[in-house]
């Protein structure tokens, strides 16, 4: 992996970090970042590809860091936001610092709700407080508020109340605030789509399966995102996604986004989460996008 070095002087090509995790099995499920990091490249940027925790990278060193595949992130909290605002204060992050902590934290889906913006019906459980009032009458799902992958995610019916409160007892244990939603059925028939868009600008999207079944624990490993293939928006979609855009904070400087979406019971889009992080971009599905990222990056390196 290499690492950057300081530099005294800045030079026309600018350094660019594409930032990534070490994993714990030794083999990176980023299979976009090779062929990124060579057409970034190929724009004539020096680039890099990094782990986000190594001590020896000098991050002042580059011109522009991007977080790319930090997928560790949400289990390594405490450790991963004082980074991002370590590294912004000595060089332009992609995304910036105040947007990586406005959504390392699921709440925003409320704020969403109450911009006008759809967007499931969320209940916040922190650490202390009872699991009383779970839902009786439909399937529902519990996951932390911050959290990935499906990481920590379960599926209940009203007779798994009691691995439900269990379930929220373990993440509470760990400091883990909760979250309680209604299951939304239309996944399991139409699926979930992600908008992806560049710059504020739609790119592409894809559509997936259903992640949660009753037969997986929540504390087992998931497929994060299972049957994904190339999807063409419709036009609620694209607009209720730029409508979740619109309402984040410092949202003219995303350099990149994902929106994902499901259908309520009406059949209209609502947004399941926004991935302005670390979001996976599918690229290896849209290879025709890979240059336009690619042009994206080094051009915001480039000021």
């Amino acid at each position: 992996m290499p690492r950057s070095t300081s530099r005294t002087s800045r030079t026309s090509d600018p350094r660019i970090a594409l930032v990534t995790y070490a994993p714990r099995q030794g083999t990176s499920l980023d299979r976009d970042l090779p062929s990124l990091r060579d057409a970034v490249a190929a724009t004539g940027a020096e680039t890099f590809v990094v782990h986000w925790d190594d001590p020896a990278v000098d991050w002042a060193s580059h011109d522009l860091v991007v977080i790319r595949s930090t997928w560790d992130y949400t289990w390594r909290t405490e450790e991963f936001l004082p980074w991002v605002d370590r590294c912004g204060a000595v060089t332009r992050l992609a995304n910036p610092p105040g947007v990586v902590r406005w959504n390392s934290d699921k709440r925003y889906l409320g704020e969403l709700s109450t911009r006008g913006v759809p967007a499931v019906a969320t209940r916040y459980l922190p650490p202390g407080t009872e699991p009383d009032g779970l839902p009786g009458d439909h399937e529902y799902v519990v996951k932390p508020a911050a959290g990935a992958g499906a990481r920590y995610a379960g599926r209940y019916r009203a007779d798994g109340h009691d691995v439900a409160r269990a379930h929220i007892a373990r993440m509470h244990a760990e400091g883990l605030t909760a979250m309680v939603q209604p299951y939304m059925p239309a996944i399991d028939t139409s699926g979930e789509r992600a908008l992806v868009f560049i710059g504020g600008r739609f790119l592409h999207a894809v559509a997936k399966n259903a992640v949660l079944s009753h037969a997986t624990a929540y504390d087992e490993r998931k497929v994060a995102h299972p049957g994904v293939r190339p999807w063409t928006p419709t036009a609620a979609e694209l607009a209720t996604a730029e409508a979740a855009l619109a309402v984040v904070p410092g949202g003219s400087e995303l350099l990149y986004a994902r929106v994902d979406l499901v259908d309520d019971e009406d059949g209209a889009p609502c947004v399941m989460e926004l991935e302005l992080i670390e979001p996976n971009l599918f690229l290896d599905l849209h290879p025709a996008s890979l240059p336009v990222v690619a042009d994206a990056i080094a051009s915001a390196a480039r000021g």
